[in-house]
Parts: structure tokens; C-alpha cells; sequence
């Protein structure tokens, strides 16, 4: 059984453990014990903050593995992005180009450095130790901390979004950087990134990057056809996140031209397909499944004293009253019979409208 959970000062030497074998070039964690420390400190006093309008706060969260006590993920979500500054990305645009006199009418991909993300919710850092075998709990990860966004509104913006890492070549480079960033910044990727540490608000970055739109077909062809793909470390938060719910194109990276997904909240699962159910001592009530009818797996969230949010196989509960919770699960959520809780499907739930 797993659990996801707020990150507790408990925490940081597995996290420095995780972030010992993260990727080059994907930056879901800090990379040094200071960062950790700080990421974790900044996090308790986010959960712990009165919130009235959603700033500076950011929420760790952590999936620990309740047979061995082992912490093998995390999942990042940012109240606001660039709540100390501006976030940059770029927009794809489409540019009209028309010759009346030679009547030729044609349309030019191009690139726009844009600040329309700032303010927008940010999902981040989501890192699995154990990723090439992981199960059902790499959805619950991904899904809990927009089960607590869904539970805690005012502490969010209605629109959220999520930066995806780019492709790279066997050199660890980014085709998309050596074009563009590269011959602004005068440093290789990684180096860069070390430079800014992930961040996409430094101010640095509208004084380097070019404030006028990139003409795409002016780019080398590697680069060209980087944009918008996934690092292959990405794939399963990619999938993860469009059945989510969240949608690509319209936004790329200003480094690696990873894809930028965001969605606004109504249009998110754990937004608009979940429900508030009692746990029940017995069978779920209200509802009887057809003695032929497949389980199916929940994420089960606690309303109450604390969040934590578990994975659960039970019969369809869509029409049920309460949702029967084994002893073993309730203590893992925390919650007793007549308690409330929050219940979505992990998978197989109709897209919103």
C-alpha cells in the first residue's frame, strides 16, 4: 500500500537520496541538501499558512511506501507561478504572410516570448524512484496534489499548468537551446539551467532572450523537431496528465522546448468527476454492482485533519452513499467510519465537458 502526503522534515535524506539519481537535464528536485532543506521548510509553513489569495506557497508532497516506510516519489504544486517575478515561455503562433501583387498567401510558425502563464497554478516535480515498475500509485501521485488543490481552492488559481522536460541528445544537449538560447546565454544547457535552477521567472531571461517572434523554418532541423517533445524520463507524466485532463501546443519551454500542458480546473478530473463519500463499516450502501461488474481503483483523499490520499479497488461506488474502507486503509487515510472522504477514479472516468 502506498500513501501520498505533505513532506515532513523527516523526509530530506530520502529526497536527497532521490535527487542523487534524477536524470541530467530533468529538474524535478533541488540537486543540493540546501535546496532540499529549503523546498521541505518552505512547504510546512505553506500547508501551515492562512491563505487568503494564492502567492509565494508552495506544497510538497511525497509517496511513501507503507510496507517499508520508504519515500520513492514526489509531486510538487505551486500556488502561483512567478508570484516574486514574471514566468516566461513561449507561445506558438501562427504569422500571416500576404503578397497582393504576387497574390501568394502563406503562414509562418513562430515563437513568442510571453508572460501569459504567470499567476497560473504550476505542477512540478514529479519523480518516481522506481518509475520502469511502477503501478497504480504513479496516477495517485500525480492525481493527490490536485485532489488537495480541489479540497483547498482558495490557496489556487482556476487555471493550472505543467512544464514537461524537452528532448535531449546522447550528449545530454538540447537541440533547442544549441539553436536559440545558446547564442544569447553563451553556455551550454545544462550549465544554464544549473544557472537559473529550473526557474522560468528570473529577470535575466527577458534580458537575454529575444523579444521578437522566432521564426520557426529559420531554425536548424533538429531543433525544429524538438519542439514540443518529451524527454523519454516525461512519457509517463505526459500520458498521466492528458487523461488528467490537461492539454498541449499552444506553449513551449524557452530553454529545451518541452511542451507546456495546462488546462483550467474545470476541465480536470479531480476537479469535476470527484465526490465526497462517508467511510462505511460495512459494504458500500445505496449501491449493488452486478455480480459481474469489475473493480475498479480510487484515489481516496481525507477531507479532514491532515491530507493523505491512498489507492483503493472496490466495486463501483459512482451511486453509493459510503465507501468501505479496510482497517488497514483507514488507519493509512487516518479516518474512522462516518468520516468524510474525497473519491475519484484513477482511470476510466468520462473527460470533462
Amino acid at each position: 500500500m502506498y500513501v501520498v502526503r505533505p513532506v515532513d522534515r523527516a523526509d530530506i535524506g530520502a529526497l536527497e537520496a532521490m535527487a542523487a539519481i534524477s536524470m541530467p537535464g530533468v529538474h524535478t528536485l533541488p540537486r543540493t541538501r540546501e535546496g532540499i532543506v529549503a523546498a521541505v521548510e518552505r512547504s510546512i509553513a505553506s500547508f501551515a499558512a492562512q491563505v487568503d489569495i494564492p502567492s509565494e506557497e508552495s506544497y510538497l508532497f511525497v509517496l511513501e511506501d507503507l510496507r517499508s516506510r520508504e519515500v520513492v516519489g514526489t509531486a510538487i504544486i505551486h500556488a502561483s507561478a512567478g508570484s516574486n517575478g514574471t514566468y516566461f515561455a513561449f507561445r506558438n503562433d501562427v504569422i500571416q504572410q500576404v503578397s497582393r501583387d504576387l497574390n501568394i498567401s502563406h503562414s509562418v510558425h513562430a515563437l513568442t516570448l510571453c508572460s501569459e502563464l504567470t499567476a497560473y497554478s504550476q505542477l512540478s516535480g514529479f519523480f518516481l524512484r522506481h518509475r520502469d515498475s511502477a503501478g497504480v500509485e504513479a496516477a495517485l501521485l500525480s492525481r493527490a496534489r490536485l485532489l488537495y488543490a480541489m479540497l483547498a481552492p482558495h490557496r489556487f488559481g482556476d487555471r493550472f499548468f505543467v512544464p514537461l522536460a524537452g528532448r535531449l541528445d546522447a550528449d545530454g544537449q538540447s537541440p533547442f537551446w544549441n539553436a536559440l538560447g545558446r547564442k544569447f546565454f553563451k553556455m551550454d544547457f545544462l550549465e544554464a539551467e544549473r544557472l537559473i535552477e529550473g526557474a522560468r521567472n528570473r529577470t535575466l531571461i527577458v534580458e537575454l532572450m529575444p523579444h521578437y517572434p522566432v521564426y520557426v523554418p529559420l531554425l536548424p532541423g533538429d531543433a525544429q523537431a524538438a519542439l514540443g517533445q518529451i524527454h523519454p524520463g516525461g512519457q509517463m507524466a505526459f500520458d498521466l496528465l492528458a487523461q488528467e485532463g490537461f492539454e498541449a501546443d499552444e506553449y513551449i519551454d524557452i530553454f529545451d522546448g518541452g511542451p507546456i500542458l495546462q488546462a483550467h480546473k474545470n476541465a480536470l478530473r479531480s476537479f469535476c468527476a470527484s465526490y465526497k463519500l462517508r467511510v462505511g463499516a460495512g459494504p458500500a450502501q445505496g449501491h449493488e454492482p452486478a455480480p459481474d461488474v469489475a473493480p475498479v481503483d480510487y484515489a481516496v483523499a481525507t477531507v479532514d485533519n491532515g491530507f493523505r490520499a491512498v489507492t483503493v479497488r472496490t466495486a463501483p461506488i459512482e451511486h453509493a452513499h459510503t465507501i468501505a474502507l479496510p482497517r488497514d486503509v483507514q488507519q493509512a487515510l487516518g479516518v474512522a467510519p462516518g468520516d468524510e472522504v474525497v473519491c475519484v477514479r484513477i482511470q476510466g472516468e468520462p473527460a470533462c465537458s
